[in-house]
């Protein structure tokens, strides 16, 4: 095993604590079209997979910002700071889209209402 210079540490402990936070970032647009084309099982599925998106979304959040960054690591706080932001536009999104979803539901299934 080589040593790794001090140099090295901060940017390995950086790359660590990005993905610690997930890299799933990408959100399916927010397309009322689509879901007028859904039948009732699947709206409520669509609901049911964008809750539990919304949800570990939200503890991956929890989980960088509950991270204990060193002091000498420099950025570290700024990094840890971006990754939350970016779960926190995530969620947002997210909830946008089960609204749309939860919206056409009430519109299109009696039992729903």
């Amino acid at each position: 095993m080589k040593f790794m210079p001090m140099t090295a540490l901060p940017l390995m402990l950086t790359a660590i604590l990005l993905l610690a936070a997930g890299c799933s970032s990408t959100t399916a647009s927010i397309s009322p079209a689509k879901y007028d084309k859904m039948n009732c099982p699947e709206l409520n599925n669509a609901v049911g997979d964008t809750a539990t998106d919304i949800s570990r979304t939200a503890i991956a959040r929890g989980k960088v910002a509950n991270t204990s960054v060193p002091t000498w690591l420099l950025g570290g706080e700024r990094v840890k700071t971006a990754v939350a932001n970016r779960e926190t536009a995530r969620i947002d999104r997210l909830q946008q889209q089960q609204q749309v979803i939860v919206a056409t539901r009430k519109q299109r299934c009696p039992s729903a209402q």
